[in-house]
């Protein structure tokens, strides 16, 4: 027998708060909430696949609108499959694109802090002017273009 899971039960298992849950819920992003008799919410195991997708699609910057469209094509029609799966389907695509982003941003990130340690090692504050030939080893790095500053005339 399946047991029926609380808001705080929820909130624990998906690392949302409870304001959150609730919000998400006002929103229509929840639909499978349930009462009991004392008006406590109460959701059924399922549930917690479904906020898992819902929160997966938030975070990776779905808009409230598409998330909710998404819900609202749900309720098994088949009809709907395709619409479904094109807004999967397109948030996918945005992900990945993300991920592109965010491997060119974190190579940047990286050679900086390698920048970093060299002038450290070679007794320089980051902020000081940088030696000539470092300056030439870092224009020579595509990851670092434009991340060091014109020379002041």
């Amino acid at each position: 027998m399946d047991i029926e899971l609380g808001i705080r039960e929820v909130s624990e298992q998906t690392g949302l708060s409870i304001d959150t849950l609730r919000w998400y819920e006002r929103e229509g992003l929840i639909p499978l909430v349930q009462r009991t008799g004392t008006g406590r919410r109460s959701y059924p195991p399922g549930a917690l696949r479904f906020i898992r997708l819902v929160q997966a699609l938030r975070r990776t910057g779905m808009p409230v609108a598409d998330v909710r469209h998404f819900i609202e094509l749900g309720g098994g029609e088949l009809a709907n499959h395709p619409e479904r799966m094109a807004l999967l389907e397109r948030q996918c695509a945005a992900i990945e694109l993300r991920l592109v982003e965010l491997q060119d941003d974190l190579a940047v990130v990286r050679a900086k802090i390698e920048q970093y340690r060299g002038l450290i090692a070679r007794g320089l504050d980051c902020e000081d002017e940088l030696p000539r030939d470092l300056l030439e080893q870092i224009s020579a790095d595509p990851r670092l273009a434009g991340t060091i500053p014109a020379p002041l005339s």
